[in-house]
């Protein structure tokens, strides 16, 4: 197969052949394109930032529709707050520093995600003891399926840990936009990670002026590897923090972190559990790399392949496996490889 290589669209440089792929900047050139692969029975694959995905070296045979839609509008009360509505190709941090400089809080503490918006209620994507559903009020989708645009409140997302409807239904839906509700104020939710606590220099609990939380959440990605463009190719973290049974929890080592979820489960810390059953920072195989910033980076050190990244991450999660009898899932999407 020849064609454009999807390596030029993803954060690990990492991807065969493309058959076709088609770049739409708007809404209905995104909506035409999905509705000519899916009735000529095409194989499709959307791509939005390319920054949670891994592809076979073999690539992708089919049409990839690369989403660079943009535009967002927006309404502020200075009591309520701000709605705003954002076409899922625009760039997800740009778009969380927009929201800053206008005085709205509620996503400072997901600062420096890569990827677009649209692919931000896929994963439900979270950092620092916050998600994205706490602040989505609708998503906007072309339903495949149906052949028409349905739009999902907030409960129809079923959100929940790294997942959502739109996750679980097989890319049955293309999300359009995203519409979000914001707080309007200079103080940040109250702190609830000890790690962002102690770079903020507060107690837990403590609220802090939203400026001050994006700069220190963006020092603290920045110190792991976790931004791009510092010179790692990776695809942010790999794994998925586990969420256990209470009794499998209890099994673990006292020093292991845990958080207690609203169903009684526990989730602890997949970066933990690496690092104690000897996944090491820097590790290598052939091209791929463990990333030397943190373990839960699998980077791209130069000439990686998607097996090399798939055999690192074997290697990594069969000794969690070994050591703690906890099998990690891939939050990063793959691509004609499974793990």
């Amino acid at each position: 197969m020849t064609g454009t290589q999807l390596s030029s669209f993803t954060t690990l440089g990492v991807g065969g052949p493309a058959s076709k792929i088609l770049h739409v900047t708007t809404e209905i050139e995104l909506i035409e394109a999905v509705k000519q692969a899916d009735d000529s029975k095409t194989p499709l694959l959307i791509l939005g930032g390319g920054s949670n995905v891994l592809i076979s070296d073999a690539g992708f045979t089919g049409t990839v529709i690369k989403v660079e839609t943009t535009g967002n509008s927006y309404e502020i009360d200075a009591c309520s707050g701000g709605t705003l509505t954002v076409s899922s190709g625009s760039d997800w941090d740009q778009f969380v520093a927009f929201t800053i400089e206008l005085g709205l809080a509620n996503l400072e503490s997901l600062s420096g995600i890569p990827g677009t918006v649209g692919g931000a209620p896929i994963q439900n994507i979270g950092a620092y003891g916050h998600e994205v559903s706490e602040v989505i009020a609708r998503v906007r989708t072309f339903d495949r399926e149906k052949q028409e645009v349905k739009t999902f409140t907030a409960s129809e997302c079923k959100f929940s840990y790294r997942s959502s409807i739109f996750k679980e239904s097989a890319c049955r839906y293309v999300i359009l936009d995203v519409t979000f509700q914001l707080r309007k104020g200079e103080k940040s939710l109250p702190i609830g990670y000890a790690e962002l606590a102690k770079e903020l220099g507060v107690e837990i609990g403590e609220r802090v002026e939203i400026k001050e939380v994006r700069n220190a959440v963006l020092k603290l990605r920045g110190a792991k590897g976790m931004l791009v463009g510092q010179g790692i190719n990776s695809a942010g973290s790999f794994f998925m923090n586990p969420i256990l049974k209470k009794e499998i929890a209890d099994s673990l080592p006292s020093e292991a972190p845990r958080w207690l979820m609203p169903d009684g489960r526990v989730k602890t810390s997949a970066a933990w559990l690496m690092e104690n059953a000897g996944v090491i920072k820097g590790d290598r195989l052939a091209g791929a790399q463990i990333s030397p910033k943190h373990v839960l980076a699998l980077s791209n050190a130069g000439g990686a392949t998607a097996e090399d990244l798939i055999a690192l991450a074997k290697s990594a999660q069969e000794k969690v496996k070994m050591k703690f009898g906890i099998e990690l899932q891939s939050e990063v999407q793959l691509v004609g490889l499974s793990l």
